[in-house]
């Protein structure tokens, strides 16, 4: 196959680059079904080797594009000169980066091997995104469905097949319309007109699905409906965890509290990931300004505050969240599961006893034991702190446990205002299609919002604002497919793309010429 005129590098930065602006903040998402077109012709002609080089090179240049904002974290609230946030930046990136290379490097080698890209390309992006959903506890931030986010019809799919099977269409329509461009230019591109009917089709039912599942959750579901009120206190991380200005801080959250009880009378009040920046079960007379203000108001609320137990005769400490009843009693405590590693913990702490996380605050954490519901009302709440909305597993778990309402309590100062906040909720809102259960947001600096079960934002608050979001919640149906499969879909992907990679070279074997260094491809 001969490369058609340009610079492949050039190409791929610009598939990179197209694809960094097709996500929130920019958010030009029709960009992501045509992203990886110049990719894909600067693949042609490559050997695999140079086909790695030129994926790494888009993913570098996406995710150094999407991720900009490590620098904000690593340099305001890491307390790290500039020196060392941007190679610690660029670390992140080219670790992501690897994975689009990877997905390039089999799509050339399958294609060397008589395997169709429009086959081979969209299981191997779709494996390599799964693997890296997991792999070194796994960063499954900004994948290529994620950029669809506000497309319901669209996104209604990822009840079967999470948001990998939104990746792979995108996928599938790049190679589809790469093939017709080149068909269009003169090349010889054998059927094409058959890869467009499969596109077709594909998307034709992914659609349907999404409108039927969209009028089939028209009709409300039977159920338990709670009535919540989301408190974004806006409190600077510089002082968050100072002790000179806790009890200012529990002076935002109790007015924001009682305003949103003259708005309406809440029967949950949600305060954001450790909205009380102390130990709530030394029951001090901070604890007792909580539970006083439960029983004041006649609500129950759910707040973010650390935690402390004995494992193994030491004391441990959790990120978690509390939640109390309209007397103020507390009815129990959920505990963070997937910690941020060197932001709640500093992973190999033994052989990196020179790295030291960036919270500054408490120490440092451990994972919870267990996931359980918090009972509000006779609703069951799963609860996922911060960052933990980004991983479907998780969710998945939490509804499979009894849960109804996902919550999740965030703490997104730490990004600034940058594009991170939006990236975030872009995520979070996929875990409600995922599992057909709604999801509320309380973050504190924002994005604060309401998402149904089919993932529809039903209100966004500003960034770095205080604000009050009010609004009704009913039980999920937890009827998704989903949550009984989970990532069959990629996981089937991947196992699929080693399988027919496998065969093919054992076909191959004996017939492809061994390729030595400076022979032409």
């Amino acid at each position: 196959m001969t490369a058609l005129p340009g610079v492949p590098v050039a190409l791929a930065l610009c598939s990179g680059l197209l694809t960094a602006l097709s996500f929130p903040k920019v958010e030009l998402s029709f960009l992501a079904w045509i992203a990886l077109i110049p990719l894909l012709t600067a693949l042609e002609g490559q050997t695999p080797r140079a086909a790695f080089r030129l994926g790494f090179i888009a993913g570098l240049t996406a995710y150094a594009g999407l991720l900009y904002w490590v620098i904000i974290v690593m340099t305001e609230y890491g307390h790290l000169p500039l020196f060392a946030g941007i190679p610690l930046w660029l670390l992140l990136s080219c670790w992501l980066a690897l994975f689009s290379g990877a997905a390039s490097w089999a799509a050339v080698l399958g294609e060397r091997w008589g395997i169709k890209a429009a086959l081979i390309f969209p299981l191997a992006w779709v494996g390599a995104d799964y693997l890296r959903s997991f792999l070194l506890t796994g960063f499954p931030w900004t994948m290529l469905g994620h950029s669809q986010y506000r497309l319901l019809p669209l996104i209604q799919v990822s009840d079967l097949t999470g948001v990998y099977g939104v990746t792979a269409l995108i996928v599938l329509a790049n190679v589809v319309l790469y093939r017709i461009l080149r068909a269009v230019a003169g090349a010889r591109v054998p059927y094409p007109a058959k890869s467009a009917a499969v596109l077709v089709l594909a998307l034709a039912g992914t659609l349907w699905y999404g409108f039927h599942r969209l009028n089939l959750n028209q009709i409300p579901p039977a159920g338990t409906t709670l009535k919540v009120a989301l408190i974004q206190g806006n409190i600077d991380q510089s002082v968050k965890w100072s002790p000179a200005f806790l009890d200012a801080t529990l002076d935002i959250y109790s007015t924001l509290t009682r305003q949103a009880a003259t708005q309406t009378r809440p029967d949950l009040v949600v305060w954001p990931e450790s909205a009380a920046p102390f130990f709530f079960q030394d029951d001090g007379p901070p604890s007792q300004r909580i539970r006083g203000l439960a029983r004041e108001l006649d609500t129950a609320i759910l707040f973010g505050s650390p935690a402390l137990e004995q494992r193994n005769g030491r004391t441990a400490y959790l990120n978690s969240a509390f939640l109390l009843d309209r007397r103020g009693n507390l009815l129990g405590r959920s505990d963070k599961m997937h910690l941020v590693p060197f932001g709640e913990y500093v992973p190999l702490a033994r052989l990196l006893p020179f790295v030291k996380k960036l919270v500054h605050g408490i120490g440092d954490f451990v994972p919870g034991r267990e996931i359980r519901p918090l009972n509000a009302s006779g609703l069951p709440l799963g609860i996922l702190v911060c960052y933990e909305a980004i991983f479907p597993e998780l969710a998945r778990q939490h509804v499979a446990s009894g849960s109804r309402v996902l919550v999740n309590i965030t703490n997104d100062a730490w990004f600034g205002r940058s594009s991170a906040p939006y990236q975030h909720l872009a995520m979070a809102a996929f875990r409600a299609v995922e599992t057909r259960t709604p999801l509320v947001r309380a973050a504190n600096t924002g994005i604060t919002a309401l998402v149904d079960q089919n993932g529809h934002i039903k209100g966004m608050t500003p960034l770095f604002k205080e604000a009050v979001m009010v609004g009704e919640v009913r039980s999920g149906s937890a009827g998704a497919p989903y949550l009984l499969i989970g990532d069959l879909f990629a996981r089937g992907c991947l196992l699929f793309c080693v399988l027919i990679l496998l065969v093919q070279w054992r076909r191959n074997t004996n017939r492809i010429p061994r390729v030595t260094k400076g022979d032409a491809p």
